[in-house]
């Protein structure tokens, strides 16, 4: 049977995507959202952001320019704003400022859930919750972070301080200014963290000469250095496992 002419206009001048929206909840409240790929899992946060339109497509350009969920939400919001795609229609549709910042609080937020953990519970012992917790503050960093986890005299966490940041390949490290803090925080030990842009958590012979000097400062006031985390792409390498201190 034909179908009708002003059945067909209608047909046509719905975009392809209407309904998706309430469909892809749907799916999200009955499988579980576990169950959804990264990016509609990323359409469901940007339906709030972008309360019109397709987001499909801005969802898979995200995930294309920086490789994976969690590159997308450590991303600078300066970094989110250049990320473009095209609609349905041809037309090209980008990140604004206002889905920019909310990506990058969704990101904070994630990182402080990762932080209470290991500061809730003794740092050393809570081994996997301290990785999953540097990881998620480092890992995808365009410039290399360093940064001390303080503790006190249970291992308990007492500040994550950053003390420098640096290029794609170096952050300044003074010994004497990282003991000194801990001394004003009355930490009794600590942990070494600082990530590789590069990816490769491999240790540099001028990384493992300043951890020696930090050791060394540390020891001389009974303040004790735990490990040395270089976090990367690639996972994270620990000087102790390492048989490096």
């Amino acid at each position: 049977m034909t179908e009708q002419p002003e059945i067909a206009a209608h047909k046509a001048a719905v975009p392809h995507h209407a309904g998706h929206r309430e469909r892809l909840r749907e799916r999200a409240r009955g499988a579980g959202i576990h169950h959804l790929p990264d990016y509609e899992l990323l359409e469901l946060f940007l339906f709030r952001s972008q309360p019109q339109g397709d987001v499909k497509p801005i969802a898979k350009a995200l995930l294309a320019r920086f490789g994976s969920l969690a590159a997308v939400l450590a991303a600078s919001v300066e970094d989110l704003m250049t990320v473009k795609a095209e609609d349905t229609k041809g037309r090209t549709k980008g990140i604004g400022a206002e889905t920019a910042l909310d990506l990058a609080a969704l990101h904070e937020v994630s990182r402080r859930v990762a932080k209470e953990e290991p500061a809730k519970r003794t740092v050393i012992s809570s081994w996997s919750a301290l990785l999953a917790y540097v990881r998620l503050s480092l890992q995808h960093e365009p410039r290399e972070q360093f940064r001390v986890l303080y503790l006190d005299n249970r291992n308990q966490l007492i500040l994550d301080e950053i003390q420098n940041r640096g290029t794609v390949d170096h952050a300044p490290v003074y010994p004497r200014e990282v003991v000194r803090r801990a001394l004003e925080l009355s930490a009794k030990a600590m942990i070494i963290v600082h990530n590789h842009p590069s990816g490769d958590p491999t240790p540099s012979r001028p990384d493992i000469d300043m951890t020696r000097q930090v050791i060394e400062a540390a020891r001389s006031l009974s303040i004790e250095v735990h490990d040395h985390l270089i976090v990367g792409r690639q996972g994270v390498a620990s000087f102790k496992q390492l048989g490096l201190m």
